[in-house]
């Protein structure tokens, strides 16, 4: 069974992905956590839009 890879664009999305955590502190890493979890919201944020406008388009191609 083949693995399936997911590809991200960017460069710096993909040293996130690959950087060694182990030398970093507590408040790194937690300060690192609320930083993706930011990130995170921002991304579900614009998923939400799109799909708002999706819908919308939709309705009004339907019609």
């Amino acid at each position: 069974m083949e693995e399936e890879t997911q590809t991200f664009t960017g460069a710096p999305l993909e040293a996130v992905l690959v950087e060694d955590l182990t030398p970093l502190g507590l408040e790194e890493l937690n300060a690192r956590i609320a930083a993706l979890e930011a990130e995170i919201a921002r991304c579900r944020s614009v998923i939400d839009d799109k799909k708002s406008l999706h819908s919308d388009a939709e309705a009004i191609f339907q019609k």
